[in-house]
């Protein structure tokens, strides 16, 4: 069944922190613009709704993943998952944005017509199972990049003869009991170190098995800056600079760590060595093949995963798997790992766009086909952009950018009449993955659902908030690679000076 058409001056897909703000930035511009939220869950939240797991929180710091018009108030800086969810309903509700949101609603297609200047969205609802039909004059994709319905577990031999319980953290049981049982927790990323001291501190001995390992730091879990500046400062500009100060902090430990990754392989160690016990083998379990911010690096609030470490409640044991057996793991060095549960923080499924499928006139997007403009938007694909955060530091920063950045760009087509908007690219442009500096392993596996990069602006990715800045904030709106349309009109237009 297929219900009656529908139009709308843009949709969003996504109603987690990216759509949300996309929401937010659409109604303070354009109050007379009509706007619609699909969410394929029955909440709003996105990530902060769907992980359920012990000790879940931010790993970055939320005075840069809170909103920049919304101060966040919080006590912590690495602040608790159920925190952030209050915080993003908070803002929802606040500013009406929940009215406009339309739950249990999977985008399944969206097709361009060149003809009508519009989208043409189909999307099922959950709870009945008819599809919708919606049109849109902009599509805006705020649905990140996980794939919500299932994480990443390898095809482990023998996980069938296990006696015990197997957990992914992305569909934790609501009564899981650990208090007294010993859990294997196998992976070396953020959700492992943010699960391991969790885990012990409801009674379980957690050993942490790891392929290889990654770089974890602690930081504190309150911001003395930010906590200082409030005491003296109005809080808009208190969070103002606490978030400039954080903005600084991370792009400067980036940059040297791009720059200078040997002295930042030391700096960490130095670091781990005040951390651990006296003698542990930093060598073999804290010591990555790759340098500082080839991937992310993982946050330890207030050193809690090391702590859990000197005081003998996790292990760390770094080897591959050789099988299951019926009470734990053999290791590939012929050590076993006995375990009551075992919890598979192995990773997650990535998906481009909420999985919907992209077509233009008809025809199927070919991913492989298409540049990144300015890394939110897709050559030869009119009035579409998308949010995807960045990996070095917080994914709003990227968000509030891009939301900024669509807001221009509707005004200036409203100003000059236009009904679309497409990024054209030359055949001279090279062509890399989009991630090409950043390919841990869910990355890997899903690179080729992404568009390309260029090997030049405005088709290059660039994982830099302050040039981000300048370009999505401030830039011209118009260059040779965007062109416009008007509504009659079948040639482009030239792009204004």
């Amino acid at each position: 069944m297929t219900t009656a058409d529908e139009h709308v001056d843009v949709l969003i897909v996504g109603a987690g922190l990216s759509g949300i703000g996309a929401a937010y930035h659409l109604k303070q511009a354009f109050p007379r613009k009509s706007y619609t939220i699909l969410e394929s869950r029955e909440s709003l939240g996105g990530t902060w709704d769907l992980f359920r797991y012990p000790g879940i929180r931010s790993d970055s710091d939320m005075y840069t993943l809170g909103y920049r018009f919304r101060p966040w108030l919080g006590e912590k800086s690495i602040a608790d998952g159920h925190t952030i969810l209050d915080y993003l309903r908070d803002t929802a509700t606040e500013n009406g944005i929940d009215r406009n949101i339309r739950y249990r609603h999977k985008v399944l297609s969206a097709d361009w017509s060149s003809a009508e200047n519009r989208w043409t969205v189909r999307a099922e609802r959950g709870d009945t199972g008819e599809t919708v039909t919606l049109t849109a004059d902009f599509l805006f994709s705020c649905a990140g990049y996980y794939r919500y319905d299932e994480g990443y577990t390898p095809d482990f031999a023998g996980m069938e003869r296990f006696g015990g319980q197997v957990v992914h953290p992305q569909h934790w049981p609501e009564r899981l009991d650990v208090d007294g049982k010993r859990v294997v927790l196998i992976g070396s990323g953020a959700t492992a170190v943010t699960l391991g001291p969790a885990l012990t501190d409801q009674g379980a001995h957690v050993t942490m098995l790891q392929r290889s390992p990654s770089y974890v730091i602690s930081m504190p879990a309150k911001d003395p800056l930010a906590l200082r500046a409030r005491k003296f400062l109005p809080p808009k500009a208190a969070y103002a600079v606490a978030r400039a100060k954080n903005v600084a902090l991370s792009t400067a430990m980036y940059q040297l760590s791009q720059r200078y990754p040997e002295k930042m392989r030391g700096q960490i160690r130095a670091w781990q060595r005040r951390w651990l016990p006296p003698g542990y083998d930093i060598d073999t379990h804290f010591t990555p093949s790759y340098n500082p911010w080839d991937q992310r690096l993982c946050l330890s609030p207030n050193g809690d995963f090391f702590r859990a470490i000197r005081k003998g409640k996790l292990d760390v044991v770094t080897d591959t798997i050789e099988t299951f057996t019926e009470t734990g793991i053999q290791l590939s060095s012929g050590q076993t790992l006995d375990a009551d549960v075992v919890i598979t923080a192995t990773g997650l499924n990535l998906q481009a766009f909420g999985g919907m499928d992209l077509l233009v006139d008809g025809e199927s997007v070919d991913m492989a086909e298409h540049l990144a403009y300015k890394a939110m938007m897709l050559s030869d694909v009119p009035n579409f952009a998308f949010v995807v955060g960045y990996t070095n530091a917080s994914w709003t920063l990227k968000a509030d950018l891009v939301s900024e950045y669509v807001v221009r760009l509707l005004r200036h087509m409203d100003d000059g009449g236009y009904a679309r908007c497409v990024p054209v690219h030359d055949s001279s442009v090279g062509k890399a993955p989009l991630f090409a500096n950043f390919m841990p392993g869910y990355v890997l596996r899903a690179a080729a659902l992404f568009p390309m990069q260029g090997d030049r602006a405005p088709w290059k990715l660039r994982m830099n908030y302050v040039r981000d800045l300048v370009a999505l904030r401030h830039g011209s709106i118009t260059d040779s690679a965007m062109r416009f349309e008007r509504a009659q009109q079948r040639d482009p237009v030239p792009a204004q000076r």
